[in-house]
Formats: C-alpha cells, sequence, structure tokens
C-alpha cells in the first residue's frame, strides 16, 4: 500500500508512518523532517504498527480500510489518519474511518501548519504510553487485556486536566478506587496533595453532612471540638466520593453548591470557607437510571460526569486472570516464597466466576496461600474445600467453557466472526485430512463438503 519509513531504536520515542502512494511526497517529507525536528524517530518494520503511528493517504478507499482493520488488531495501536484534502473526508467517509480503526482524522489542508498538528497529536499518544507503563500504573491496576488498557489509557489522559471530575462507575470489586487513586498520583506535584476518601455510604443524614463541611464545637450532640470536614481536607488536592449514587438528595443540593462556587461553611458556623480540589467519584449504580426515578439530581450528575470512565468487569478481561493470580500470590505469600500456579489451577481460575471481581479473586487467592505447602507449584488441592467440591460438580460443562474461553481469547485478541468460522474451518480441514491419510473423497465426506473444497483447501495452504 505505500511504503513505511526508519528503524527502530531501544529507549528512543518512536512512531510508524505510513503513506500511500497517491500521498503528495513534499507533503510527507515536511511530516518527517518534523518528526526529527522532534527527535521522534519512525519505524520501517513491515507489519509493525504497535503504538501511535500516522498514515497518510489521498482518498479513503478499500486498502486505506483493509490497512486500518489490520492496523486496529494490534494491541495499543493507535492510527492518526491523514487525508491530503478535506473534501475527501466529509461527512460519513470520516465516521467510517474511525469505524475502520482510526483513532482520530485530520486533512493536511485543514490546517495552517498541518505538520506541527500531526506531530502534537503523535506527542501527547506518547507521553500517554510512557506514562501508561510507569510504575504509578502498573502497580494500581495489573493486565494487558484490552479492556483495561482502553480505561487505563482514558484515565491517564484525564489525569492532566485536573479541573476536570471524573466519574467511575462499574462493578463492586472492579477497582475504582484504584484508578481513582492512579489518577490522583499522575497528576501534577501528587506527593504533596492530598487523596481524600469520603464513603457516602456512611454519611448520616440527622448530622448535616459534617463529614463533608466539617462542624464547630457545639454544633450538635457529641461535638465536643471543632473539626474539618472532608471539604477542607481536600484542599489543593483529590476528594473521591465513594458511592456517590447513595448521597440523600439534600446532601446532594449542598454538594452542587460546594462544587459550583468553591465556598461551603461548617455545621454550626456562619463563616464562609473557600476550597478547591479535584472531584473523582465512583458509584456502582446507573445514575441515569436513578435520575429517571428522582433518586439522583441531573444538574449534579453533569457537574461530576466531566469524563466517565467504566471499570470492566473480571468477565471482560478474563485474559488477565493468570497475571493477576500470579501476582497477589506473590503479594500475599511469605518472603523469599513465590510459587507457581499449575496449569490445572490456571484452567480452573479462567473457568470460575467472579461475582466480587478482582476483590473476589485476591480473596480467593488469600486462601489459597493459606493451605500452600512449599516448595512445588500451587495445585489444585490448595483450593478451599468448596471450591473444590464445587468444580467437580460442574465438571460435565468444562469442554463447553473450553470453546468459550477459546472463543473469548480469540475476540479480546481482536478477531471477528470471519476469523473465527476460518480457524474453526481450517483446524477441522487439517484434523480429518490428517485422520484419513491425506484421502480428499473421505475428508469431504466426514466434513460435509465437496472434495472440490477440500482440493481448494489443499490447493490454498500449498499442500
Amino acid at each position: 500500500m505505500g511504503h513505511i519509513i526508519s528503524e527502530r531504536k531501544m529507549g528512543e520515542r518512536r512512531v510508524w508512518l505510513q503513506c500511500t502512494a497517491e500521498f503528495p511526497a513534499e507533503a510527507r517529507d515536511i511530516l518527517i523532517g518534523q518528526l526529527a525536528h522532534e527527535d521522534i524517530a519512525v519505524t520501517r518494520a513491515a507489519g509493525d504498527y504497535r503504538g501511535p503511528g500516522v498514515l497518510l493517504f489521498e482518498k479513503p478507499c478499500a486498502d486505506v480500510h483493509n490497512f486500518l482493520h489490520e492496523v486496529k488488531r494490534q494491541r495499543g495501536s493507535q492510527t492518526l489518519a491523514v487525508a491530503a484534502s478535506a473534501s475527501t473526508i466529509a461527512g460519513e467517509n470520516s465516521w467510517a474511518l474511525l469505524r475502520a480503526g482510526a483513532r482520530d482524522i485530520l486533512a493536511w489542508d485543514s490546517c495552517a501548519e498541518p505538520a506541527n498538528s500531526i506531530v502534537s497529536r503523535l506527542q501527547r499518544w506518547l507521553e500517554i504510553d510512557t506514562s501508561l507503563n510507569t510504575p504509578i500504573v502498573r502497580a494500581r491496576l495489573r493486565g494487558q487485556s484490552p479492556a483495561l488498557r482502553r480505561v487505563l489509557y482514558a484515565a491517564t489522559e484525564v489525569a492532566r486536566f485536573r479541573r476536570s471530575a471524573v466519574l467511575v462507575t462499574g462493578e463492586t470489586g472492579t477497582g475504582k478506587e484504584l484508578l481513582a487513586r492512579m489518577i490522583h498520583d499522575l497528576g501534577e506535584n501528587s506527593e504533596a496533595c492530598p487523596f481524600v476518601v469520603c464513603d457516602c455510604t456512611t454519611i448520616v443524614p440527622e448530622l448535616s453532612g459534617s463529614e463533608f463541611f466539617g462542624h464547630e464545637r457545639g454544633a450538635f450532640t457529641g461535638a465536643v471540638r471543632a473539626r474539618d470536614g472532608a471539604f477542607a481536607e481536600a484542599d489543593g488536592g483529590t476528594l473521591f466520593l465513594d458511592e456517590v449514587g447513595e448521597l440523600p438528595l439534600r446532601l446532594q443540593a449542598e454538594l452542587l453548591r460546594v462544587i459550583q462556587e468553591g465556598t461551603y461553611k461548617r455545621v454550626g458556623s456562619n463563616q464562609w470557607l473557600h476550597t478547591c480540589f479535584r472531584l473523582i467519584c465512583a458509584t456502582h449504580r446507573d445514575l441515569e437510571a436513578d435520575i429517571a426515578g428522582g433518586r439522583f439530581r441531573e444538574d449534579l450528575y453533569y457537574r461530576i460526569a466531566g469524563c466517565v470512565l467504566r471499570m470492566p468487569s473480571l468477565a471482560e478481561r478474563r485474559e488477565d486472570i493468570p497475571h493477576l493470580a500470579q501476582a497477589f500470590i506473590e503479594e500475599l505469600m511469605e518472603e523469599g516464597v513465590t510459587p507457581v500456579l499449575d496449569a490445572s489451577v490456571r484452567d480452573y481460575l479462567l473457568q470460575r466466576s467472579y461475582p466480587g471481581n478482582v476483590r473476589e479473586l485476591r480473596q480467593l487467592l488469600l486462601h489459597v496461600g493459606q493451605r500452600y505447602v512449599p516448595p512445588g507449584p500451587i495445585t489444585l488441592g490448595c483450593l478451599p474445600e468448596a471450591e473444590v467440591n464445587a468444580a467437580i460438580e460442574h465438571m460435565p460443562t468444562w469442554p463447553d467453557n473450553a470453546w468459550e474461553q477459546a472463543i473469548r481469547t480469540a475476540l479480546a485478541r481482536g478477531n471477528g466472526i470471519a476469523e473465527l468460522r476460518s480457524a474453526v474451518a481450517d483446524t477441522a480441514y487439517r484434523i480429518v485430512l490428517i485422520e484419513e491419510n491425506g484421502d480428499t473423497a473421505r475428508s469431504a465426506h466426514r466434513l460435509r463438503v465437496s472434495q472440490r473444497a477440500v482440493q481448494q483447501y489443499l490447493q490454498a495452504a500449498g499442500a
């Protein structure tokens, strides 16, 4: 489809660049020069489109869409699609490029300095990729599944914008607070800034929300001395409201005022105080349904949902389970004892359901670690008795589950129905042809296809 330019070097910032033959060579060379000026290397490794890159093309066509589909399958790929002319990507053409796999779209002739615009976007993506590989991120939320990487990418992106409120949604046990702490830690001067957690399920309405506002001495029975609330403690840092959907409506109204005005009064005081903090909220509830049911204020929702991040359930990121399990084992075991998981244990953990998500997996591994006797691997006998009994009871369903897991893995790698059908058909052809010693007639009979179909398969396979 064109050519890709320069070699990869370890430790350098790099992007890939794909250019169709029809794209103006002068414009391409200007972009390459600008990348070089910013010390960004450009790779020419054919087929390697991991990380940020740019596709230069004259106009959308089948080759462009096929290329975007191919790149989209590679983990961590991000394509900036740049057309020579804005007229060629007007209307539905832009949306079609996004569906095909482009991360963003730009027209060369729509910018006064197109090379600078392109390089700036690529630099931003490179910065986010670098942040994703820092200990701050890797230590907080472990895993490499596409579902997790997407939310980590978005969280890293929004972390730089301190004024943007963030709403983290997701099932219980998925790691919403861990994500909130990661966003805080990625912020500027985070080590010197407070991170204050307020559990909205524990707030007592009768105390007028003193957990939020603080109170003066004697403001209510038991208030023997003045106390700062969460708004004061979080000043200059981050306030994390866990399970914000549980807030009573009256406190929702008072929280809205603080978010809008940045001012509040302690309970029992008439003095207005100022506060400035980054707000991150979390909930497992469907807040839009709560708004419709009159249980949550719509105006508050739009204030706290500047950026909405949904933490995936463990069922959506099953490929992370072996890595998470091994990491939990190493974390929970005594120092110097780091057993590996037996293959049968890994298989069981992959098949098992986790209503409590990552928290439930960690709790299970805690029990496993307590039953483990070194040396050697962790085996099925280390599982709690209830786990073993449940596994034995459901063993007849395991073959079906194995099929489901294989399909989940294939889908997670970017394969679609066409690829799944092709893989199953290819496997069936190979198995039957081997068992029938290459006899195409008998193979066709077993596969319920024509003999010509078998011959065509052999021809395509080069056999």
